[in-house]
């Protein structure tokens, strides 16, 4: 599993394969098509979609003359669990921070709160002169 997302990480770190993927999550497309908006060579783009293949983001197939190209989704999912792992570990610690924060009297919160008002009514003051 380890090598599966190190795969998967190290295909999608590519603009370029990753706005490949974001094509692909619109439905399947073939070569040509998914090549169109890039200014890189065709053997390019074969190579880019090589590497995704090879992390196991999309699968190709043959039909008569036209190769078309699929996303497979079971890979993002396995990127997509990873992150959400550590998406529950940052909520809590900010959870916890929130808490601890709104628990302190005077936080720093509270005193750019006050020191607003106080600069709010020194240029009330000026104004009124």
């Amino acid at each position: 599993m380890a090598y599966q997302l190190d795969s998967v990480f190290g295909a999608l770190a590519d603009p370029t394969r990753r706005a490949i993927v974001a094509r692909l999550a619109a439905g399947e497309s073939q070569v040509s098509e998914l090549s169109a908006p890039f200014r890189i060579s065709a053997p390019a783009v074969s190579k880019h979609l090589k590497v995704l293949e090879q992390a196991g983001l999309i699968s190709r197939r043959v039909d008569a003359q036209r190769r078309i190209i699929s996303l497979n989704p079971e890979a993002l999912k396995l990127a997509s669990l990873w992150v959400d792992q550590y998406r529950s570990f940052w909520e809590g610690s900010l959870d916890r921070l929130e808490t601890l924060l709104a628990e302190e009297p005077g936080t720093k919160t509270e005193k750019h709160e006050k020191d607003s008002k106080n600069e709010q009514a020194n240029k009330t003051r000026r104004r009124s002169r």
